[in-house]
C-alpha cells in the first residue's frame, strides 16, 4: 500500500494533523504479485498435463497429449512465460479496480476505475467497515458510498480517525436489512424493478459497473443496499 504526501513523511497510516493522506494500493507490488502467481499457475498446469497423459481414463487427454507434444525446455519455458502474461493482465485489471481513498479534515475522496467520488465532512456522519467494503454514512443513516476496498483496514481507521472522522468496524443498521425477494412488501415504486435489473446484472460477467449505477439509482429511491454472496439486502432509513 503506498501513503503518499504528508502523511508519507510523517509515518506510514500515521498523518500529521490537518494534512491530506492517500491511502492506495502499492500498482507495482499488485501486478508483480500476480506475475508471480500467473506463472505459478502456467508451471502447474505444463506439471498436470504430464501427470494426465500417464492416465488413460482421465480427462482431457487431447489438450494433455497436445500440451506435452512440446520438448522441453520449452514446455516448461512456455507454461510459466503463458502464465506470467495473463498474470499481468490480471494485474493491470486488478490495479484499475483497486480503490484509493483521500482523507483530509475537509472532503473524502474515493478513487475507483476512472471515477471518483467526493464528499465534504459535514456529510459524512460516521465511516464504518462492513466485511471488505468501506462505507460512508451520513447523519441520517443514509448510505452516500459503498466500495470494495483492499487496502489494510488498520490503517484506513487511523486515517479516518486522525482525521477527526467517526469510525465504527461493524455496520450500526446491520439489524436492519432485509433479504430481497422479487415482489417484497414495503419498497417505493420502481425499486423492485431496479433490484430485479441488478440481480441480472450481477450475475452477468461484466456486470459490475452497471449494478453499481444501478445501486446509485436505488440511493436516490432512498434504498440502501447490500450484497451477501448472491443475494441482496436492503434497508431504507
Amino acid at each position: 500500500m503506498e501513503v503518499t504526501g504528508d502523511a508519507g513523511r510523517a509515518g506510514m497510516g500515521r498523518p500529521a494533523v490537518g494534512k491530506g493522506t492517500v491511502l492506495a494500493e502499492s500498482a507495482w507490488l499488485l501486478t508483480l504479485f500476480c506475475v508471480g502467481c500467473g506463472a505459478g499457475v502456467g508451471w502447474l498446469v505444463t506439471l498436470l498435463a504430464k501427470w494426465l497423459v500417464t492416465l488413460d481414463w482421465a480427462p482431457l487427454q487431447g489438450p494433455a497429449r497436445l500440451l506435452t507434444s512440446v520438448p522441453e525446455p520449452w514446455l516448461g519455458i512456455g507454461g510459466v512465460g503463458v502464465g506470467a502474461l495473463v498474470g499481468l493482465v490480471v494485474g493491470f485489471v486488478a490495479v484499475h479496480e483497486s480503490l484509493a481513498v483521500s482523507v483530509s479534515a475537509g472532503r473524502v475522496v474515493l478513487r475507483v476505475r476512472d471515477s471518483s467520488q467526493e464528499f465534504g465532512r459535514d456529510e459524512i456522519a460516521l465511516v464504518v467497515r462492513d466485511g471488505k467494503q468501506l462505507v460512508l454514512l451520513g447523519a441520517d443513516g443514509m448510505e452516500i458510498a459503498r466500495e470494495e476496498c483492499g487496502l489494510p483496514w488498520q490503517r484506513v481507521a487511523d486515517a479516518f480517525a486522525e482525521h477527526g472522522y467517526r469510525w465504527a468496524d461493524e455496520d450500526p443498521h446491520l439489524e436492519e436489512f432485509r433479504r430481497w425477494v422479487p415482489g417484497t412488501p414495503g419498497l417505493p415504486v420502481g425499486a423492485d424493478a431496479l433490484l430485479r435489473a441488478r440481480a441480472a446484472a450481477r450475475e452477468k460477467d461484466g456486470g459490475a459497473e452497471d449494478a453499481r449505477e444501478l445501486r446509485g439509482e436505488l440511493l436516490r429511491l432512498g434504498v440502501v443496499v447490500r450484497d451477501e454472496k448472491r443475494r441482496q439486502y436492503w434497508r431504507m432509513p
